[in-house]
Order: C-alpha cells, then structure tokens, then sequence
C-alpha cells in the first residue's frame, strides 16, 4: 500500500487529495483546499508551505504528485502558479517526500481517458473512481485526480526511472 498526497497548485487556491493505492485499487483518505488570501506573495507561500507541511505531517504520503506548470497565457499568472508549486514542493522536499510531476493533460487522460476532459468530466470520474458520495471542490478534486494519475502510472514511472536514468521522479 502506498499513500500518494495529490497537489493542484494555485495562488489563491490549493487543492489538495490523499488516497491509499495497492495495485488497480485506490481509496479515499481526504482532500480539501488551502486558500490564501491578500497581496503579499511571500506570506501567501510560506502559508501553502506551512500547509503542506501539516498535511504531510498529520498523514504521513510515501509520495507527492503535482501538476506541472503549463504555458499560460498571462506570464504574471503562470508566475504566481510557479511559485505556489516552488512552495509545495519545498515542503515534501524538506520532507524527503519524492515528488512526481504530471501534465494537466496526463492527468485528465488517465482520470477520464481524453486528454482534453472538462472540469466537470474529471469531477464526475473522480467521484466515481473514489466510490464518493459527491463530487469534491473542484480544485481539490484536480488534486485527486493527479494522486490518481500517479497511482495509475507510478509502476511504469519508477520502472523507467531506473532505465532512463530520470532523476527526482520527474518525467521528462
């Protein structure tokens, strides 16, 4: 059994998702949000680290899954984005906490099975995937989508990684 802490970063909003994974079996632990409020960057970072932190600390993840920044279109957006990921991954870091990286495409191709799903579809499959009673808060939803994602894709991840030669479980 493996328990994987899913990351959506946001720089106002966090999601968060932690399952238990053994085989082609998941199940639900929690997820939620971390909402960060106001205009000072550095306390808004040391807020989503602190965060993370506790999470890690209170649930004890094997491994961390984050969705990787994508081309955005506004470059201060895809900034703040950066730099809320920087401080989710400074916490499982300080953590020894490998951390694996997922494009939102991935992500949606293995929760839904097209790499260009809604919102609403990655929900929907979350919930169903989970045996939730209802769907959770979308970006906490995001986030156990990406904890699903690597538990669907970790064998052949750390297969390749001794292959490969990828460092850091990221893929490349």
């Amino acid at each position: 059994m493996i328990r994987i802490l899913g990351i959506d970063p946001g720089s106002q909003i966090t999601g968060y998702g932690i399952i238990d994974s053994e085989g082609n079996h998941s199940k639900h632990i929690d997820n939620g949000i971390i909402r960060v409020e106001g205009n000072d960057v550095a306390e808004k970072l040391r807020l989503i680290y602190q965060r993370i932190s506790k999470l890690i600390s209170d649930f004890e993840p094997d491994e961390v899954s984050i969705e990787k920044v994508f081309m955005h279109k506004n470059a201060d957006s895809a900034l703040k984005l950066g730099q809320a990921r920087g401080a989710a991954i400074t916490a499982a870091a300080m953590h020894d906490i490998e951390v694996f990286e997922y494009t939102a495409n991935q992500v949606k191709q293995s929760t839904v099975g097209k790499g260009h799903a809604t919102k609403q579809q990655v929900q929907h499959m979350v919930k169903i995937l989970l045996n939730l009673p209802e769907a959770p808060f979308t970006d906490a939803s995001d986030a156990l989508a990406i904890a699903l994602c690597h538990a669907h894709s970790r064998e052949g991840v750390l297969r390749m990684k001794g292959v490969s030669g990828i460092k850091h479980g990221r893929l490349q």
